[in-house]
């Protein structure tokens, strides 16, 4: 059988192994160049930091300070190494699906942006939750009533993913100010944890003390899987290539945006954790508003009482602009499939004044919503719904697998002169990968293990599998579905009169 190819825009076959690609710049389909340095820049802290995390890492104690370290080293080291080498290589919409096509061809990429898209759908009710939650110090005394109200976490979630969504239909331009801003409003409440735990220990000493054995990092089975959650939180440098396309020269402005984005990260989550446990002994550490609780504590402890409400403010904002960032960012996944016609082309089709991919925005939109009502229903329902958020982890990293996949076999296609190579190389560039590999998959089988007080373990685990199994084989269905889609619509373009009779 011929290889199947998809339709352009004009009728005409267009290529599958080709990067993803639209018209010229004044065309009316084709995206608009709007971010800039500075955009690249907060577009990687928002998508990079996530408080939450720091009060995880803040709640395990020292040790956490040592695991970002080596997770940084293992994890985030090679995962930028390889974004800047392969987005300088094909600054296309796509980012790792366009990466993915070029190393293995049209299965593995559609798999590659099929699996990264669904594994962030609990993603928004994860981080509005964790928004709505700490927006309620704004006026503890009199919303904190509120901290178990179900409907008031889903209201809250639905109204700020409505919004963000309707930021970014009509286009990056407007939709980045907002996440700018909640990258500011991220780096913020960082800073004022860590002004104030430097306050605290010179008025008080340290809440939590750092010793030789208070920050080794532990090897036990619980242990280990809190390394795969922190190195987790350190993804999210690939994003902003998803929209090569919409990116003020690609090819050098990405690989500058990840080196100085990732150093706000690191010194972020690093420092961070360390200015919670000076403010707070570990005991007391609450991993869903622990750096609020930090804040808080330390400004009744030294009479800074009026800074609670602001950094409550900045960070439910900084939790706001993430959302609305990973929504922009993935939205630019279903949109490049349906262009090659995986998906139906309305996916693939641009807003006809705003130009964005309205479809796949306003698909992610409803996904997002079915999550947000499933994450504060019954306990039964819950319990459901923990074991897609671990299945979203497992699926998160499969992409990572194919990433440094990608970035291994590439290596032996010649490169253009243009093109940011990985310092050393191809030998350095595959041992990168290599190690990239390695942490994902460790990643990966760590997830596999339910939390300590899940009740049936075997039976949590079976349902992890499982459904990350069903979940591999819809997009396999999709797949050949699409190519058969895109078969018949090539056929009938073709042969106009055999399709009549």
């Amino acid at each position: 059988m011929a290889e199947i190819k998809p339709l352009d825009d004009r009728g005409g076959p267009i290529s599958l192994v080709q990067p993803v690609s639209v018209p010229e710049a004044n065309a009316p389909n084709r995206p608009r160049r709007v971010m800039g340095f500075r955009d690249l820049v907060l577009f990687y802290v928002v998508t990079g930091i996530s408080l939450r995390w720091i009060a995880t890492a803040a709640a395990a104690g020292p040790s956490s300070v040592v695991i970002w370290v080596g997770a940084w080293l293992w994890f985030y080291i090679p995962l930028a190494l390889s974004v800047i080498e392969l987005s300088s290589r094909y600054p296309n919409e796509g980012g790792l699906y366009v990466w993915t096509k070029h190393a293995f061809g049209d299965f593995s990429g559609f798999m590659c942006a099929w699996t990264y898209w669904t594994s962030n759908l609990p993603y928004f009710p994860a981080v509005l939750y964790f928004a709505a939650s700490n927006a309620l110090f704004m006026r503890s005394s009199s919303w904190g009533s509120q901290s178990n109200n179900a409907t008031f976490y889903i209201v809250f979630s639905l109204l700020a993913l409505g919004v963000a969504t309707f930021l970014n239909v009509i286009g990056l331009e407007v939709g980045k100010w907002l996440h700018n801003l909640g990258a500011i409003a991220m780096c913020t409440p960082v800073l004022i944890v860590i002004g104030m735990a430097v306050l605290a220990w010179h008025r008080f000493g340290p809440a939590t003390a750092f010793t030789r054995h208070s920050m080794a990092p532990g090897i036990h089975l619980n242990e280990l899987v809190f390394w795969s959650v922190l190195t987790f939180a350190l993804s999210g440098c690939e994003t902003a290539s998803f929209m090569g396309e919409e990116i003020k020269n690609a090819r050098r402005l990405i690989p500058l945006g990840v080196l100085v984005g990732g150093a706000v990260v690191t010194l972020c989550y690093t420092l961070g954790t360390i200015g919670v446990l000076v403010a707070l002994p570990q005991a007391e550490v609450s991993e869903l508003q622990g750096i609020m609780q930090a804040i808080s504590t330390t400004a009744h402890r030294v009479g800074l009482e009026a800074v609670i409400p602001l950094a409550a403010l900045l960070i439910s904002l900084s939790n706001l602009g993430a959302a609305s960032a990973y929504l922009a960012a993935v939205a630019r996944l279903p949109f490049v499939a349906g262009i090659d016609r995986f998906l139906p082309p309305a996916f693939g089709v641009l807003h006809p004044r705003w130009r964005t991919p309205w479809i796949a925005l306003l698909t992610q939109f409803l996904c997002g919503v079915v999550f947000i009502c499933l994450g504060q229903a019954g306990t039964t329902v819950r319990g459901a719904y923990d074991v897609l958020v671990s299945m979203g982890v497992i699926t998160y990293f499969i992409p990572f697998l194919y990433l440094f996949a990608s970035m291994f076999k590439l290596q032996s296609q010649p490169a253009e002169p243009d093109v940011i190579r990985v310092p050393g190389g191809r030998p350095v560039a595959k041992l990168v990968s290599i190690v990239g590999f390695l942490t994902s998959s460790a990643t990966i089988l760590l997830a596999l293990f339910p939390p300590p007080d899940e009740p049936n373990k075997p039976l949590a685990m079976v349902k992890i599998v499982g459904l990350t199994g069903l979940l591999l084989a819809m997009g396999v269905f999709i797949y050949f579905t699409g190519k058969r889609r895109a078969l018949t619509a090539q056929t009938a373009q073709s042969n106009p009169t055999a399709t009549q009779l």
